[in-house]
């Protein structure tokens, strides 16, 4: 199937962040590296803003549907764990783009930007409501994977695929700590 004009300026303007920054997107950029003019963008996007937000929400779908194939099944069918889980193994093994890093990072000082990705992780890795252990180490082992990706974002020097299972197998071991304390 062709996408629709509107994807193919959102992975452009995706592509110009990669290659270029954040700072390098503009409507006229996108706008040439999709190969539309200016006007042909603006139909969909009128402004940048208008495009930032397009676009955190292409990702965050992305994400979504990376995570949804992670996990086998439908998020709703899936108990907190099994979701938890297939956040570790995605994080752990799954590509890492700086794109992704920038616009998260540019959504940090605009809500409507953030909302995106706070609804992600309140769907896969909801925050604990209580202190109980099991429920910090299941956020440890989040905040570890978040940690990871962003460290494979920002760095150069690549993770062995022995290192990278097992911190998998690590983190695994500390979303299901309360399944081994009770067997």
């Amino acid at each position: 199937m062709r996408p629709s004009q509107r994807t193919r300026i959102l992975d452009a303007a995706i592509r110009v962040t990669e290659r270029d920054g954040i700072t390098a997107l503009t409507l006229e950029s996108a706008a040439e590296e999709a190969g539309v003019t200016k006007g042909g963008l603006m139909y969909h996007f009128r402004t940048r803003d208008e495009l930032l937000l397009a676009i955190q929400r292409h990702l965050t779908d992305a994400w979504e549907a990376q995570l949804v194939a992670e996990l086998g099944k439908p998020l709703a069918q899936a108990s907190p764990q099994e979701a938890l889980e297939a956040y570790v193994r995605l994080g752990v093994h799954g590509a890492v783009s700086k794109a992704d890093l920038a616009f998260m990072v540019e959504s940090v000082a605009t809500p409507a930007l953030a909302e995106p990705w706070d609804d992600l992780i309140a769907r896969w890795a909801p925050p604990p409501t209580s202190t109980d252990p099991h429920d910090i180490d299941r956020l440890l082992a989040q905040l570890a994977v978040d940690g990871l990706w962003l460290w494979r974002a920002t760095s150069m020097i690549p993770l062995s695929e022995p290192v990278k299972q097992a911190l998998h197998d690590r983190l695994l071991k500390l979303v299901a700590a309360r399944d081994a304390d009770a067997g």
